[in-house]
């Protein structure tokens, strides 16, 4: 297991995303940071959990119909 938490990951990620955007302000950093992490997440859970939608959606602590509407605002529907 990696010794970096997830949490560290993302700090990093968004220090690096300011320092490469030299003083420009950004707009929409919250959707386009949910964006950003939630698709990866629903991919990998998804894969992990053999496209088994009601098993994803008890490791995510989702329920199942909220689980379908984000797979299909992502398309990750096959």
């Amino acid at each position: 297991m990696s010794k970096k938490k997830i949490d560290e990951c993302i700090r990093d990620s968004l220090n690096a995303y300011f320092h490469d955007m030299n003083g420009v302000e950004p707009h929409g950093m919250y959707d386009m940071l949910l964006n950003a992490v939630e698709k990866p997440l629903l991919e990998v859970v998804m894969q992990r959990a053999e496209q088994n939608q009601s098993r994803a959606a008890e490791w995510l602590g989702l329920n199942r119909n909220t689980l379908r509407k984000k797979l299909l605002d992502h398309k990750l529907l096959k």
